[in-house]
């Protein structure tokens, strides 16, 4: 998912499609309400079809066509998964991105975390 949107961002592309999944979803919930993306839905596939549905997310982009999401970048990945506790839950660009991670109360922002007092896995960082 993450270099699909990176990939269409710098393409200008209207729009991404990716396979659809819980955490996806949740993922582009945070981007929409963040600002970034313009709005998503999952397009369910047609009765008898034996494709898995598919996330599409609306990609946004200023008045004279600048990208609002200029940079992604991946921190957890399976061969090395990093973690944050509740006090130490890192700041994006001195608080000009967002990280989004997943708790034990589900998927949120880094901002989100903080005033819950969670820590948990950093997925990404958005700028």
């Amino acid at each position: 998912m993450l270099s699909r949107v990176r990939n269409a961002t710098q393409g200008r592309h209207p729009r991404v499609d990716v396979p659809a999944s819980r955490l996806k979803v949740e993922i582009a919930r945070i981007l929409e309400s963040e600002g970034y993306i313009q709005g998503f839905k999952v397009v369910e596939p047609k009765p008898g079809d034996t494709v898995q549905a598919t996330l599409r997310l609306l990609l946004k982009y200023g008045p004279r066509g600048e990208r609002v999401i200029t940079g992604l970048e991946r921190v957890s990945r399976p061969g090395r998964r990093v973690y944050f506790g509740r006090d130490d839950v890192p700041n994006v660009l001195a608080g000009l991105g967002t990280s989004i991670l997943t708790t034990s109360r589900g998927v949120m922002t880094g901002r989100e975390a903080v005033k819950a007092g969670v820590g948990g896995e950093v997925l990404w960082n958005v700028w």
